[in-house]
């Protein structure tokens, strides 16, 4: 990634839960003029080892990104998946 510029790029980031904050950024930073980034993730499926909630590089975008008006963030009120998926969310 280093070295690299997107240009004019639409990037999805996905599974950023489990990006370190060095990791978020060295992907954010490599947007040039025109490019949109949306990073998608579920704090509550963190399956790297080091990392935590207040760890993830998820968690740190969404707090430095808060208040620029060029940015967005959304939380999804419920799962998009099933009734089963949501019960196995909550009692496994």
């Amino acid at each position: 990634m280093r070295g690299r510029t997107f240009m004019d790029k639409f990037v999805i980031i996905d599974e950023a839960q489990n990006l370190t904050p060095k990791q978020m950024k060295t992907l954010i930073t490599r947007a040039g003029p025109g490019t949109k980034i949306v990073c998608m993730g579920n704090l509550a499926q963190i399956d790297t080892p080091y990392l935590t909630e207040g760890s993830s590089g998820l968690t740190f975008a969404v707090d430095r990104f808060k208040g620029w008006p060029h940015s967005g963030h959304i939380t999804l009120a419920r799962g998009e998946r099933s009734r089963l998926a949501d019960f196995a969310s909550e009692v496994l």
